[in-house]
């Protein structure tokens, strides 16, 4: 294989200054966000696609998954409640998040407590969901040994036929184990890549006053070396 050691992207592309910032950290993370969208699919495939972060009694892990909603409280995800990720969170609900947009050379660090989403919030988010990801949902038991892919796909059969697809919206009812979480911050970093290594990280760190994110009175922002 190749020398990871070897290999090397200049950045340059950009420069993130103070007075470039939004006035809130909600307003940054949609700006940056939609320029992503606006780069298109060669640039960042996924735009929604995160790296959270969890820790339970056997350590840390991480995996990707797609954010499913940003608004004032913070950062949402839905999950199985039975999976890895939900029991970490149960066991200690401090999480990390990381946009890896590195196709225009950014990235987005987030801290900050995970709790669960109301469940009139799964329930509005599940039924709009594709017929076939709300099968999903109820055929696999997530982060559970299972002997064989085709078990799955049969497990998947079996529940095409009990509820089959009727084109409605209610034609797969929200499993019980299966939710939303809402990441509240209390830290949101915003990185630039720039040339040399010499990168822009310009992080909104909660003062104390409250974490919603569209108050600029609730953060204060500090320049952290690369």
């Amino acid at each position: 294989m190749e020398d990871p050691a070897g290999r090397r992207v200049d950045y340059g592309q950009r420069h993130l200054a103070e007075s470039d910032l939004a006035a809130t950290p909600l307003e940054q993370f949609e700006r940056w966000y939609q320029q992503v969208v606006d780069a298109g699919t060669a640039a960042v495939p996924e735009p929604n696609a995160m790296t959270l972060s969890t820790v339970d009694e056997d350590g840390v892990s991480a995996r990707t998954v797609l954010l499913k909603g940003v608004d004032a409280r913070g950062f949402v995800l839905y999950t199985n409640l039975r999976s890895r990720k939900a029991r970490g969170i149960a066991h200690d609900p401090r999480v990390s998040l990381v946009f890896g947009w590195f196709g225009v050379q950014r990235q987005v660090c987030v801290r900050g407590r995970a709790e669960e989403v109301p469940r009139e919030e799964t329930e509005a988010y599940f039924t709009s969901r594709p017929y076939g990801s709300r099968i999903g949902a109820w055929a696999s038991e997530q982060s559970a040994p299972v002997d064989a892919a085709t078990t799955l796909d049969e497990r998947a059969a079996q529940l095409r036929q009990r509820w089959p697809d009727t084109g409605s919206a209610a034609d797969v009812p929200t499993p019980p184990h299966w939710g939303g979480f809402l990441v509240r911050a209390h830290e949101v970093e915003f990185w630039q890549g720039r040339t040399s290594r010499l990168h822009d990280r310009l992080v909104f760190s909660a003062t104390g006053t409250g974490t919603a994110l569209d108050v600029a009175g609730n953060w204060s922002v500090a320049r952290r070396q690369p």
